[in-house]
């Protein structure tokens, strides 16, 4: 693996490697870009497979945050954070005091928050040692109600582009993952009258939801044919893949996963099929404007009034995708790839 390389095909600033062999900790920081303002993206604690999977997994998720906030319209760049280990360890905080030090070791280039493996508790560590992190107890705290309503407004409208109106009265959608952001998903699709199919590996989880919502319940691996209007994927990426697309029948798919896309040739293949994509990192803006908005000292409200505007944001690119023929995926980072453009005329790269 050679690590220019890669960062060139990813189009990086950036790479930090982090280590504190004594309390176990590896950690990576990956910057993409930084034209609009200070990286800003979650720390993932995760069990990868190798070194080489947690540096991609890194590029991957920070580019797709640079993308994320200037749709957004947010003043940010992207960056992400990867810890290499069992999430599971009970023993956290010097875990996550040694990120803190990396942290702060970037000058401020960095901002990290809470994502897949950790909690705003463990982000309390991390600000022992930096104040270049959010999320934080007290502040914009979880952003997970507020990741969800901008999804459970994406769906509405992707539902009213294909369908004409945005009522999901009676609508299925098939929500894949129940943690923090899709059970308050199906919280909000089932006030609005939508009929839920969920899965999750956590049997408890599904049946607090199934209690809940009066959802149906299949296993993990059936999720992908179910007939639904929409299928909601909010767990772990790449579930459009060679594999599902033979088996989906969903004229919708729009959930708060990252990177729901196997290969963006995928993209390509829904596009074909008249499946309408909701881009991942569009939809699920929301956890980045809650905590855009703790650093600028927003109301609760405000956040998720901004959130609200994912539902603009998607018609446009959604119509962009019809007018040009081309899939929704590739419209999305057309306007992203505009507001970078513009903005490098104005400011320099943040430092």
């Amino acid at each position: 693996m050679e690590i220019f390389e890669m960062m060139g095909k990813y189009e990086h600033e950036q790479i930090a490697f982090w280590s504190e062999p004594k309390f176990g900790y590896r950690g990576i920081i990956a910057i993409h870009d930084t034209t609009l303002g200070p990286a800003l993206g979650g720390t993932r604690f995760w069990r990868y497979d190798s070194d080489e999977a947690a540096i991609i997994d890194a590029f991957r998720l920070s580019r797709g945050m640079t993308y994320k906030a200037a749709v957004s319209g947010l003043n940010l760049g992207g960056g992400k954070s990867v810890i290499f280990g069992d999430n599971r360890v009970a023993d956290r905080e010097m875990i996550f005091r040694a990120h803190g030090r990396a942290v702060e070791s970037l000058g401020g280039r960095y901002i990290t928050a809470e994502d897949v493996g950790t909690s705003p508790a463990d982000m309390d560590y991390v600000l022992a040692e930096t104040d270049h992190v959010v999320g934080i107890y007290g502040r914009s705290g979880d952003p997970s109600p507020v990741t969800a309503y901008g999804v459970f407004v994406g769906i509405r409208a992707a539902v009213a582009h294909r369908h004409g109106t945005d009522d999901l009265g009676g609508k299925h959608v098939a929500v894949q993952g129940l943690g923090s952001v899709g059970r308050w998903l199906c919280r909000y699709l089932h006030d609005e009258g939508a009929r839920l199919t969920v899965t999750d590996i956590d049997e408890e989880r599904v049946r607090t939801v199934v209690e809940e919502c009066g959802a149906e319940a299949v296993d993990p691996d059936d999720i992908y044919a179910v007939e639904a209007d929409v299928f909601a994927p909010c767990a772990l990426g790449a579930v459009v893949n060679d594999d599902t697309l033979q088996v989906m029948r969903f004229g919708i798919i729009a959930g708060a996963a990252n990177n729901q896309l196997a290969l963006p040739q995928h993209g390509k293949a829904l596009h074909e099929r008249n499946v309408l994509f909701a881009p991942d990192y569009v939809i699920n803006a929301g956890g980045l404007i809650n905590v855009y908005g703790e650093l600028h000292e927003w109301s609760a409200e405000r956040s998720k009034l901004k959130a609200g505007e994912i539902y603009g944001s998607l018609r446009r690119i959604f119509q962009t995708a019809d007018d040009e023929s081309i899939p929704t995926a590739v419209a999305a980072d057309r306007l992203a790839e505009e507001r970078i453009a513009r903005a490098r005329h104005l400011q320099r790269s943040f430092v």
